[in-house]
């Protein structure tokens, strides 16, 4: 198997080489005694040519089917799939009895956005179901994975020195033990997979966020000594037949992917390249998929995706009629409208109605994707959250034109006026960037000038931060210094405080829905909850009195909805007086 082992190892090498090209590599590798070509007499190589060939075409036969090397490089096929009887058979050829007889610890490590524990959840579901079990102790692992983030570079240093820590645990390793075996998912994975691969001698395991489904062929194949890798994105991997196993510790919320991807191709952003083109979940699975959640007792659901509002299921006949879906006034893309689908107001109806007692909320939209219905549902369905994310990045029209947003700031604020006048009392989250590419003061200024005109309850700020690939870093140059970045990211930060300290006082005096979470980290006296914007409420953990059909006097637990009377307010946190038990469908007017 020497030779073939060769050929297997080097795939990742050849990818992009015509199939003809690896085969006349694999014959001509024959006559040697390793990888190298044929180092010997021409004589030599002319005696062992016959019985090299009749091994190779012996070891063809029981090894893997081309599928494992092209799979993915087939166009997408509408959501497909084989029948169970024509599914393709285990990798048998790297060897089924190791994880029967001696079931391998695999340990997960999360960094960056929710999208990434969601996929730490799609991966975990796979290697469950190959025979892996799971460890919360580093100790234990015989497979570290670390699922990665790529959107930024402190991200991305953060993985490497987290690579050394457990490279010199790898090499510390007991010989009496099973080689301890590293692998890079996602995003990171997926941008410098050769730098990885070459750099770090001790990551056995290269796998994108489109490849989760190959992790256990990947890591049989490090089982043998080698690196395996597969970053190949896919037109239409949505992981809608793979149901997470939720990891989060929280007995009410989760988190529901309904789309993968994002065709926005602002100039800053890594994300197109990383994960790819947008492709919707089929609402089927992630209808199921929220049953379930609810049959479990979860009683808030996030729905997840890069462009969440960008949602479009092709996945059956009656979708694909329609015109493209109109954009928010005054907005444009990069790419042409898409017709037919079933839209993101369409799912979000069906999905409010699951369980009219668990809430719903979305993240993270594109402002251009809002359609009037949208609103009319959040503002009909008491379990729709009044909450909306609308990332402005930066309140300068040039600068917004330089990122390729889509929006000035005028249109931006149109958006901001409209919604609020459809959802009163709705809470609005954003994001900007500090330091952009050509950033004057002057732009700045324009920024914290939107940050005190809107409002914002809750902002993420960042300071900007150049990636390869990316529009930005061909087309435009970093010249706004480090000091200057921090700086201006600073005043954001104390201007958005200063404003959100503000926009929470107006609660203060008004009663509010809060779901308990559990108890306050601050104190054990008190429990803390979420608002239906999203904000933390504090209260007492005391007795209280139920609404219709609640019973009588109790504690509330997590789960409950609890009506508290707001008594006051800082820039993150609220803090009240606990006055019932209650229920969606009876404090609607609270909203």
């Amino acid at each position: 198997m020497q030779a073939f082992q060769c050929i297997l190892g080097g795939t990742r090498l050849l990818r992009r080489r015509p199939v003809g090209w690896t085969l006349q590599l694999a014959l001509h590798s024959l006559g040697s005694t390793g990888c190298s070509p044929d180092s010997g007499t021409p004589t030599e190589g002319a005696k062992q040519t016959g019985a090299g060939l009749e091994a190779f075409r012996a070891k063809l036969a029981t090894g893997p089917p081309m599928q494992h090397f092209v799979r993915g490089a087939a166009p997408a096929q509408e959501n497909r799939r084989l029948p169970d009887d024509t599914k393709e058979d285990a990798a048998h050829y790297l060897g089924t009895g190791t994880l029967a007889e001696a079931p391998r610890k695999v340990y997960l490590e999360t960094y960056g956005c929710q999208m990434n524990v969601n996929d730490t959840e799609i991966a975990w579901s796979i290697l469950q179901k190959s025979g892996y079990l799971r460890t919360s102790r580093l100790e234990e692992a015989d497979v570290i994975l670390l699922v990665t983030c790529s959107i930024r570079e402190k991200a991305e240093r953060t993985i490497w020195n987290r690579l050394r820590h457990l490279t010199a645990l790898k090499s510390k390793r007991s010989s009496s033990l099973v080689p301890l075996r590293i692998g890079i998912l996602g995003c990171m994975a997926e941008r410098l997979k050769e730098k990885i691969l070459d750099q770090e001698k001790m990551v056995d395991v290269v796998a994108g966020p489109d490849a989760y489904r190959d992790l256990p062929r990947l890591l049989a194949v490090a089982e043998t000594g080698q690196q395996a890798a597969n970053v190949l994105l896919s037109l239409d991997e949505t992981y809608a037949d793979v149901l997470p196993v939720q990891t989060s510790t929280s007995p009410t919320s989760a988190f529901v992917s309904i789309m993968r991807g994002c065709d926005n191709m602002c100039s800053y952003c890594i994300v197109p390249f990383t994960r790819g083109r947008e492709r919707s979940r089929p609402i089927a699975s992630i209808l199921q998929e929220v049953q379930l959640l609810s049959d479990q007792g979860v009683k808030e659901v996030t729905l997840l995706g890069q462009n969440v509002n960008s949602y479009r299921d092709t996945s059956e006949v009656q979708f694909l009629s329609g015109a493209p879906a109109p954009l928010s006034r005054g907005f444009s893309t990069v790419y042409k409208p898409k017709a037919g689908g079933l839209r993101f107001a369409a799912l979000l109806d069906r999905v409010s109605l699951v369980d009219p007692e668990m809430r719903i909320r979305f993240t993270s939209p594109h402002p251009k994707d809002f359609p009037d219905e949208v609103f009319q549902l959040v503002r009909e369905r008491p379990n729709l959250c009044k909450q909306i994310h609308l990332p402005a990045q930066s309140g300068s029209s040039r600068v917004l034109e330089a990122m390729r947003r889509g929006y000035t700031r005028e249109a931006y604020l149109e958006l901001v006026h409209h919604i609020r006048a459809s959802l009163p009392g709705v809470s609005l989250s954003s994001d900007f960037i500090a330091g952009f590419c050509g950033e004057t003061e002057a732009d700045h200024q324009q920024t914290i000038s939107l940050l005190r005109q809107v409002r914002y309850s809750a902002a993420f700020l960042f300071a900007y931060s150049m990636r390869q690939k990316t529009r930005a870093f061909h087309r435009l140059q970093d010249d706004v210094p480090s000091e200057v970045k921090l700086r201006r990211l600073k005043e954001l930060m104390a201007v958005f405080r200063e404003e959100a300290t503000a926009a929470n006082a107006a609660a203060v005096g008004h009663a509010q829905v809060v779901l308990v979470e559990g108890p306050s980290r601050r104190s054990p006296l008190d429990l803390c909850g979420r608002n239906d914007g999203n904000i933390k409420v504090i209260f007492p953990d005391v007795e209280m009195g139920g609404g219709s059909g609640l019973g009588p006097a109790a504690k509330a637990k997590p789960g409950d909805y609890v009506l508290v009377e707001i008594s006051a307010a800082s820039s993150q946190t609220l803090r009240g007086i606990p006055l019932r038990r209650t229920t969606l469908r009876e404090s609607a007017a609270f909203r």
